[in-house]
């Protein structure tokens, strides 16, 4: 995977999670960048790190629920970083 996608779902990510959990209601954005490939091993999106079933769920997930998938992102980051290595 690309550094630049790495880059811009980690920046988003920080600005995510630096606003109060849950921010307004229904404000939570999703951290689809685009870039839809299902890594073979870790399971994720290559693009936005999350599984299939919180793919499929998003749309109806409360805002709290999304934000506690925000709240894996950086940490599924570094793995991901290190299947890279």
């Amino acid at each position: 995977m690309s550094e630049h996608y790495w880059k811009k779902l980690s920046e988003r990510a920080t600005q995510v999670l630096a606003s109060p959990q849950p921010p307004e209601p229904h404000s939570v954005p999703s951290p689809c960048v685009s870039l839809c490939l299902m890594h073979p091993s870790a399971g994720w999106c290559d693009g936005c790190l999350r599984t299939l079933p919180e793919i499929g769920a998003w749309s109806r997930a409360t805002d709290s629920e999304k934000w506690q998938v925000w709240a894996q992102i950086p940490e599924r980051l570094k793995q991901r970083r290190a299947l890279e290595s």
